[in-house]
């Protein structure tokens, strides 16, 4: 059987860091370079993952001297599923073992994983991020405690 859960690349991991950076930056374009130092990413891996976030319209990218990526959005405005989506593509609807398991509950066990996975991601903000910290969240599924 496999973990249930999803398991982060370093293409998702650089991506978050990248944008991170730029949240975090102020206005301004920042060099790829700055981006990649700050970060210890590999620059050429970095230049990948900026292509694909500008893709998907998350970052612009401004040539010339003064030239560099921004964010399209305020950081509030871009989730980390935002992010991971723009690299990875869509989130697969999988997890759980890779057998079916016999029991409806264990099934209903792994879905109500995947949605507070899901949840979370689409929850957390690149600002949340900047900030260091993580937005109040209920979790999904379960009965309050009395």
């Amino acid at each position: 059987m496999r973990p249930v859960g999803m398991q982060v690349t370093a293409k998702a991991e650089y991506a978050l860091r990248a944008a991170t950076v730029l949240a975090s930056s102020g206005p301004g374009p920042v060099k790829s370079e700055a981006i990649a130092a700050a970060e210890g990413i590999p620059l050429r891996f970095l230049h990948n993952i900026l292509a694909a976030l500008t893709r998907a319209g998350i970052l612009t990218s401004l040539r010339g001297a003064d030239g560099g990526y921004e964010l399209t959005r305020a950081p509030g405005a871009i989730t980390v599923a935002d992010v991971i989506r723009a690299v990875e593509g869509p989130f697969a609807a999988g997890g759980g073992p890779e057998t079916a398991a016999p029991d409806n509950t264990l099934r209903a066990v792994w879905a109500l994983v995947r949605a507070n996975e899901r949840a979370v991601l689409e929850a957390v903000t690149l600002a949340d991020l900047v900030a260091g910290r993580l937005p109040a969240m209920v979790p999904l599924g379960r009965a309050p405690q009395t």
